[in-house]
């Protein structure tokens, strides 16, 4: 291994004040840190090109068998005490990581992406359009009876809220947009929603639609509507308790479920259950 030239005396032998040269000879000496400052430098290239910890055996592959490795490691560790990255030994071996109190320097937040189901958008654009609107009324409109969780997973978004209660037998809760839903998908209004002609531009509906085929006008009313009142503080209470219950065959005390959505709730049951 080539070593590092740090100090060089010449002398000069001049012969007679009339020689047409001056013969000059260079005498190299090493300066005794040379050699260590090389190896340690050696050191830290193998670290910072790892993948991952470095055995001092690997370490030994690359200095020569008169290197102390593990006082070269010692005097590393030392000069890397205070820096941004410190040299540690984890399970005998050797890597750079992080300083701890420069952990928050390097922290991200993220936040997670939830990816809705095909039930839980058709749910969401039904509330939009039709709200204020209680559960039974989204089944009836969709003619298959909601997930558990649809709803909660729209509430944890922040997308729709529990608005009041329906002046009904069973007072259902009844739900609608909020602003967080408005700014996601960059509405000033609820009105701003496409229309009919809009969608089938768009190519989200089919050209020839059933008669009577026809999309309502969103609305969102601030104040709760005259068949509404207001929450009574109970509904941190499970959201289906109010609701029809698919797996029994007569609809709880209060809100009665329609023919159609008894069938609907029977097709979907001999289907393979709800959908998710």
């Amino acid at each position: 291994m080539p070593s590092t030239m740090t100090a060089i005396e010449i002398t000069e032998d001049q012969g007679d004040e009339t020689a047409s040269e001056a013969e000059v000879s260079a005498v190299v000496t090493m300066h005794p840190n040379a050699e260590r400052s090389q190896h340690l430098r050696i050191l830290e290239a193998i670290l910072f090109a790892a993948t991952e910890p470095v055995s001092i055996d690997k370490f030994k592959e690359h200095l020569p068998e008169t290197a102390d490795v593990a006082a070269l490691l010692e005097d590393l560790r030392e000069n890397y005490s205070h820096r941004g990255v410190n040299l540690v030994q984890l399970a005998g071996k050797y890597m750079f990581r992080t300083a701890e109190d420069m952990a928050f320097v390097l922290r991200k937040d993220v936040q997670e992406q939830k990816r809705l189901t095909k039930a839980g958008l058709e749910t969401l654009a039904i509330i939009a359009y039709h709200q204020p609107v209680t559960r039974a009324e989204i089944e009836d409109i969709r003619g298959v009876a909601i997930s558990k969780g649809t709803l909660d997973t729209l509430l944890d978004i922040g997308w729709i809220k529990m608005r009041g209660r329906r002046k009904t037998p069973g007072r259902p809760v009844t739900y609608g947009t909020t602003d967080t839903f408005m700014q996601h998908f960059g509405l000033n209004d609820i009105t701003d929603l496409p229309g009919l002609q809009e969608l089938k531009a768009a190519g989200l509906l089919e050209a020839n639609l059933p008669p009577g085929f026809d999309v309502p006008v969103p609305k969102a009313p601030d104040d709760l509507t005259a068949d509404e009142e207001p929450l009574d503080g109970t509904e941190q209470l499970p959201l289906e308790m109010h609701l029809p219950d698919p797996d029994q065959p007569d609809a709880p005390q209060g809100e009665a479920a329609s023919p159609a959505q008894s069938q609907d709730v029977e097709a979907a049951e001999k289907s393979g259950g709800e959908d998710t």
